[in-house]
């Protein structure tokens, strides 16, 4: 089998946008408000405690996101944590972000699984 373009491949001359143009606060970024004002809208707990770790709760408990400055851990790169425990209680996955990972771009990781919430893909 032999796969053929139909239309050739042509890079344009220059980017439709600068590298990025009106997006500099991706870069800078670093609080916990994109985060957690996206999960208090969604009707979360968010908690701060006395550390200034941030802690924020789903409404059916299952899922946790922590924005941890104060522990040992953030030291080491993981500043932001995420777990999501699966029906029996057990961790069914986690993930963690850097403190170098923009505060919107944990909101947005966040905002996609949150807008789909079925754990199933129908490629499975």
């Amino acid at each position: 089998m032999t796969l053929t373009a139909t239309t050739p491949f042509q890079a344009s001359a220059a980017p439709p946008f600068t590298a990025l143009g009106e997006r500099e606060g991706l870069l800078d970024c670093h609080c916990a408000g994109p985060v957690t004002d996206l999960l208090k809208n969604q009707g979360w707990d968010v908690v701060s405690d006395l550390d200034g770790n941030v802690h924020c709760s789903s409404p059916d408990q299952r899922v946790y996101v922590g924005f941890l400055p104060e522990i040992p851990a953030a030291a080491d790169g993981e500043l932001w944590h995420i777990n999501v425990k699966g029906t029996d209680g057990t961790t069914a996955w986690h993930q963690s972000f850097g403190q170098d990972t923009p505060a919107q771009a944990v909101a947005g990781f966040l905002a996609v699984r949150i807008s789909s919430p079925s754990r199933y893909c129908a490629c499975v």
